[in-house]
């Protein structure tokens, strides 16, 4: 199976508000993750004007659209990308399609974007996306202790980061 990134634009709209809105991905979201249509838009549109900074790509599988991740600057100065949003459409679940993609995005971001550090924040009851980021070269840096309210509940998140020496 053939997998490619590329950058969102507005026809992915509804596939993407299909994917974030699907109950096995949307649990394991933060709650400031789009949601409407509008939202999704919004975002496409913020990463077509600023590619350097903010990213909403496509995962495609043999042509069609399989899943989604993105990311953002959060330190210009020192070149750190925030990534965020991986998710994998359910019919294309259990192939190793996130692991695939999520190296491609490493080198896209590191070698093309020029960034020095990639890092991402995971809840630490999301064991599948922790081992997910182990498998794909990630280092996992640290715990933060009951840092995020969800569901009404206090939950730890656990810290990765990936630099370019941690490539294969």
């Amino acid at each position: 199976m053939a997998v490619e990134l590329r950058r969102a634009k507005p026809p992915d709209a509804d596939f993407l508000v299909e994917l974030l809105a699907d109950d096995e991905v949307r649990q394991f979201l933060g709650p400031r993750t789009a949601a409407t249509r509008d939202d999704v838009l919004e975002e496409i549109e913020r990463s077509l004007a600023e590619p350097e900074s903010f990213g909403r790509f496509v995962i495609d599988a043999d042509g069609e659209p399989a899943g989604m991740l993105g990311f953002h600057l959060v330190n210009e100065r020192s070149r750190i990308a925030r990534l965020e949003r991986l998710a994998i459409h359910p019919a294309f679940r259990g192939r190793r399609l996130a692991d695939e993609a999520a190296r491609l995005f490493q080198r896209h971001l590191l070698e093309e974007l020029g960034f020095h550090r990639l890092e991402l924040e995971i809840y630490a009851f999301n064991e599948r996306a922790c081992g997910h980021a182990e498998r794909v070269g990630f280092v996992r840096e640290g715990r933060k202790r009951k840092a995020y309210l969800k569901d009404g509940e206090w939950v730890d998140t656990v810290l990765f980061a990936l630099i370019p020496e941690d490539l294969d």
